[in-house]
């Protein structure tokens, strides 16, 4: 187990740097400069530019500039914001609570509805299993902004229940985002599961406990739910993990602003030292999370450390 830790967390590592690398690099490529988001239609002369540029430390080789942001970051100086003149960490704060709020509402979701319909389908053979099976084809075909915009025209405008636009605190404001974000993952995480139940379901281990004469609830959580464990929450990681994506298109849709829709408007006013921030940020979830899938599902099943 400790060699399997070991081996994950120097992979860690190295994916951190690369992205990184990357993150740092098509900031660089993109068109414009940063010194224009301070300058804006105005032009400046030669010797303001250079001078602004020297104290952006855009003077300097790029390597060395990487350098400098990446052990920047590192010591938990990410910069300041070239629009506002913040502190990159206090301008991306408040987002982040938004964000964070709004990946854990739709994680819930994510695990009840996946694993609860798989199971469901996977335990129920028959008129039920076509039923959930057809639910779940439907909703791992519709993306996110459909569903944000299906729902706000149902359950906000239509009927309101919920509010259609802005942040508010409460859970209540956070339902109809949520659920648009935790749509597809749910179908994904609900086949995975309802394949590793049936296939427990079927195997000769179960029919040999139940023949025995072992309830078959208690079955069901020693062989099925046990078994079946590693797999679906290797996918619940990998699921929960790409919500920070997402949420850059569901959080435009319902204007939380969050991450996503403080990533979208850096990009436009080309404040680079934000939109380095928040990239970097949101690799850094998708590598831990799926990190601590992968350990949850090696404690789970032994088998899968190897």
């Amino acid at each position: 187990m400790m060699t399997f830790l070991a081996k994950r967390l120097a992979g860690l590592v190295l994916t951190l740097l690369v992205a990184s690398f990357v993150v740092y690099v098509s900031i660089y490529l993109a068109p414009g400069s940063p010194e224009n988001a301070l300058f804006g239609s105005r032009q400046p002369t030669p010797e303001v530019r250079a001078a602004v540029r020297a104290h952006l430390g855009l003077d300097q080789g790029f390597l060395t500039r990487y350098w400098h942001w990446i052990t920047s970051t590192v010591s938990g100086d990410l910069g300041r914001s070239l629009i506002s003149q913040q502190p990159v960490s206090d301008r991306i704060g408040q987002p982040m609570l938004i964000t964070l709020q709004l990946v854990g509402y739709a994680a819930v979701l994510i695990v009840i509805g996946g694993v609860g319909l798989g199971l469901l389908a996977a335990l129920r053979p028959g008129g039920v299993d076509v039923a959930v099976s057809t639910v779940v084809s439907m909703t791992t075909a519709v993306p996110a902004f459909v569903a944000s915009s299906v729902l706000i025209s149902i359950f906000a405008i239509g009927l309101g229940w919920f509010p259609a636009y802005g942040y508010k605190p409460g859970l209540v404001n956070l339902t109809l985002p949520a659920v648009a974000l935790a749509v597809i993952a749910s179908g994904l995480v609900a086949r995975v599961t309802r394949a590793e139940a049936m296939e427990q379901v079927q195997s000769p281990h179960f029919l040999t406990a139940v023949a025995r004469g072992v309830s078959r609830r208690r079955a069901i959580r020693s062989h099925v739910l046990r078994n079946a464990a590693g797999p679906v929450v290797t996918v619940i990681g990998v699921q929960i993990a790409s919500l920070f994506a997402g949420a850059v298109v569901v959080e435009q849709a319902f204007g939380l602003g969050g991450l996503g829709q403080l990533l979208i408007s850096s990009v436009q006013q080309k404040d680079f030292p934000v939109v380095q921030a928040i990239s970097l940020i949101m690799v850094v979830a998708f590598v831990l999370l799926n990190l601590i899938a992968e350990m949850t599902a090696a404690l789970i099943d032994p088998r899968m450390s190897r």
